[in-house]
């Protein structure tokens, strides 16, 4: 069988699809498990800790992660092995009187040659044990239940549209103000410059569009038809504009009502509604007792200040269900939880970075053996396909209620496109209105029709000071 060294008799293992199993005597979780008798050599008396995927209950039986990397060490190093749960279900942390508990207490006492669990390496663990290198690496992150309520933010009614969306309405908008002010001065049926009425002056023509946008109006109304070439594109670019906001923004509001917006520790720590906690005793609260970070500081002060700790992770993971806390934990085990339970989320922010190592006693030959095992097993791919095998996702093919984002200019390049084509188009068609205007006063001048053309461009944007010159001048010779 697969771990078992050559030469060596196996008892009480039994053999199973998802790999090797170790089997509870006489149905108890504190005594011997497994065992590999070997012609006199010591067993190694391995302590570890039930939890999911590490180590779970399977019947009569105990399977998971921890169970087969001991076989796959077992069998590079050839050594014989007994596994039972630690006695008081802890990892391990010192007392006022400097004892230690769990798993960290038994391998001190000598009641176990090896702790292999996900155990944090520390900075204080490692003062009274050995680690090995690390068999998995991982970071401090939250868990959180989709469906957990958080406060509204103030400008939620522009969360229909992206920033880049926004700025596109805004270059959109001023644009077709410019575009009506100049069609309007272009166009001979919109404006002349001998008469003093002159209805699209720059403001109007951003109170017209204005109008447009509220589905009002504003007139008076184009009379060229350039000018009202570019007042349909607008409209139509106005009113498909509303409609997507408005649907978009309703999609939000149903979809979206009960989305919580936590993303960061400083988003969770910053907010009072949902609570949070931690392993009580772990290597996660002491990260937060001893940081110098004041965001992180001050979630200690808040977990000590409610007692929001738990007493493992199964509890914690309980609690995110039950709705409206969070529970901090090493991201590796919030990532079985999501796979499992699909109303559950995992902050994608990483803190703290550290690894899972296996624990010895100090001064104990078995950990450079054991860390040149590990490497070997990491090298050769056996560790990610533990990986892998154990962190199953179940989740996979679940429809989940798709939330809806803003809306960005890559969703209404079409939109924008023609209401750039209108304005282009309506641009031109005054252009040829005051050309057409320009080959009549040519003819009937006598002179050249780019002349006349100059000149009645030079009247309507020169803001009439010819005009007043030739007033005067004309009264003069009178």
């Amino acid at each position: 069988m697969e771990g078992v060294p050559a030469g060596r008799e196996l008892t009480g293992i039994s053999a199973c699809r998802t790999g090797v199993r170790a089997i509870l005597s006489r149905g108890g979780c504190q005594s011997v498990i497994v065992s590999f008798s070997s012609n006199g050599a010591k067993e190694l008396s391995i302590t570890t800790i039930k939890e999911d995927p590490y180590t779970m209950s399977q019947g009569s039986e105990l399977e998971g992660y921890c169970i087969d990397l001991i076989s796959k060490l077992s069998k590079e190093l050839g050594f014989s092995y007994k596994v039972h749960l630690v006695k008081d279900s802890r990892y391990g942390s010192p007392d006022a009187s400097g004892s230690w508990s769990g798993m960290i207490g038994e391998v001190m006492r000598g009641e176990a040659d090896l702790a292999v669990a996900p155990l944090t390496v520390t900075a204080t663990r490692e003062q009274v044990v050995e680690m090995t290198t690390p068999f998995m690496q991982t970071g401090l992150s939250f868990l959180l239940n989709k469906n957990v309520t958080c406060k509204e933010r103030h400008f939620g009614f522009l969360s229909p549209f992206s920033t880049n969306m926004w700025i596109g309405v805004l270059i959109a908008f001023v644009l077709t103000g410019l575009c009506v002010f100049l069609v309007a001065r272009i166009s001979p049926q919109e404006w002349e410059p001998d008469t003093e009425s002159r209805s699209f002056t720059l403001v109007h023509s951003f109170w017209y569009i204005t109008g447009a946008l509220t589905l009002q109006g504003a007139g008076p109304h184009p009379k060229a038809v350039s000018g009202r070439l570019v007042s349909a594109v607008w409209w139509v670019f106005a009113i498909l504009l509303l409609v997507f906001y408005f649907a978009n923004f309703s999609h939000m509001q149903h979809g979206n009502s009960k989305h919580a917006s936590i993303e960061t520790f400083e988003d969770l720590s910053k907010q009072d509604v949902i609570d949070y906690g931690t392993v009580e005793g772990g290597s996660s609260k002491a990260f937060f007792k001893n940081s110098l970070i004041p965001t992180y500081h001050r979630m200690y002060e808040h977990m000590e200040r409610r007692k929001s700790y738990v007493a493992n992770i199964a509890e914690g993971i309980a609690r995110v269900q039950r709705g409206n806390f969070a529970f901090i934990g090493e991201a590796v085990s919030l990532d079985l939880a999501v796979a499992h339970y699909c109303t559950l989320k995992r902050s994608e922010e990483v803190v703290a970075m550290r690894g899972y190592a296996i624990a010895a006693p100090l001064g104990s030959p078995l950990v450079k053996n054991l860390t040149v095992a590990i490497l070997r097993l990491s090298e050769s791919g056996v560790l990610t396909y533990l990986r892998h095998k154990w962190w199953p996702n179940s989740c996979v093919g679940v429809q989940e209620p798709q939330s809806a984002d803003a809306l960005g200019l890559q969703n209404l390049q079409g939109l924008f496109l023609l209401l750039g084509l209108g304005l282009g188009l309506g641009l031109l068609i005054a252009l040829l209105e005051l050309l057409s205007k320009a080959r009549g006063l040519a003819k009937d001048g006598k002179k050249s029709c780019c002349s006349a053309l100059s000149t009645e461009l030079a009247q309507r944007f020169r803001g009439g000071a010819e005009s007043a010159d030739q007033e005067s001048s004309d009264k003069s010779k009178a």
